[in-house]
């Protein structure tokens, strides 16, 4: 079997990806794969800073705006979509670059391992979180550790997510997770990576880039923007709901807090998620380091 080529620009956010990738792009005559979580809706534009139309220059863009607010978007069709675009790019002659911050998306795709195939059950998953609200993360913790111990042992108890996750994986397909993971990375990698990190000499630079992306995003338009989809339901929403630089105006649009207030839990929220960020990337088998200003 042929591998494809595919190249991958990641880093945390504000380290200056999107631009990257378009002059990679442009040099390699590629297009390019969204690997944002975020950027699938449509109508989030300024607060997942979306490449706009006229900074593309002319590249292709793949994987935005292909989802409504409503729409929950899982790893497993995000993972399917891109996959899609990759074959459809290269069997044109092109060279597929994909370019994001999220981190399992972009990870799961370029390893080319198979999500487990356990159902979701939306019913024990409430019961789980339930439970960890009633009895404690740690009393949550000791039920994953009566079924699956090799996991327990690598999930910190207060990551009540992760921990609900794989206990569902445990009683809805008979696999521990740590077997379902195994058996996930089974089978030929159709994608030969090469990967470039982007990242800053420290994180007081990066935090200055953040703090510099969140006044521009206010500077054109993010309050209006969250406002307007606030109007079509985006608090209700299953997945969109939660993304930084929406969440935070919740408060405000309640009248709970002052917009400054806002500005801050955006730029502490993205700032914790950038560390996130450059803990993950940071474990990735990366090609091509590249430290900016």
């Amino acid at each position: 079997m042929e591998r494809i080529r595919v190249y991958a620009v990641v880093g945390p956010t504000a380290v200056g990806k999107s631009a990257y990738a378009v002059e990679l792009a442009r040099r390699l005559g590629g297009e390019i794969v969204s690997g944002d979580s975020m950027q699938l809706y449509r109508g989030m534009d300024v607060g997942t800073a979306k490449t706009p139309p006229e900074e593309r220059k002319g590249v292709p863009h793949h994987l935005l705006d292909v989802a409504d607010i409503a729409e929950p978007f899982s790893a497993g069709r995000f993972l399917a979509l891109a996959a899609d675009a990759i074959r459809e790019i290269h069997g044109r002659g092109k060279t597929p670059i994909v370019c994001g911050g999220t981190g399992l998306y972009v990870e799961l795709l370029l390893t080319g391992r198979k999500l487990s195939e356990s159902r979701a059950d939306p019913d024990l998953r409430a019961e789980l979180f339930r439970f960890a609200d009633e009895r404690g993360a740690q009393a949550l913790h000791d039920r994953l550790r009566e079924l699956d111990p090799v996991s327990a042992d690598g999930i910190h108890p207060n990551n009540v997510k992760r921990v609900v996750r794989a206990i569902e994986i445990c009683m809805t397909s008979g696999l521990t997770k740590s077997e379902a993971d195994r058996r996930s990375g089974e089978g030929e990698n159709p994608f030969l990576p090469h990967v470039v990190r982007l990242t800053c000499a420290d994180r007081e630079t990066l935090y200055r880039r953040i703090e510099k992306r969140v006044d521009e995003m206010f500077a054109n338009g993010l309050e209006a923007e969250v406002r307007a989809l606030c109007e079509r339901g985006l608090r209700e929403t299953p997945t969109a709901s939660q993304a930084i630089g929406y969440k935070e105006f919740y408060p405000y649009f309640d009248g709970l807090c002052p917009l400054e207030t806002v500005k801050e839990a955006i730029c502490r929220n993205t700032r914790r998620y950038a560390k996130r960020q450059e803990t993950w990337f940071s474990h990735m088998d990366v090609q091509e380091t590249i430290v900016v200003p």
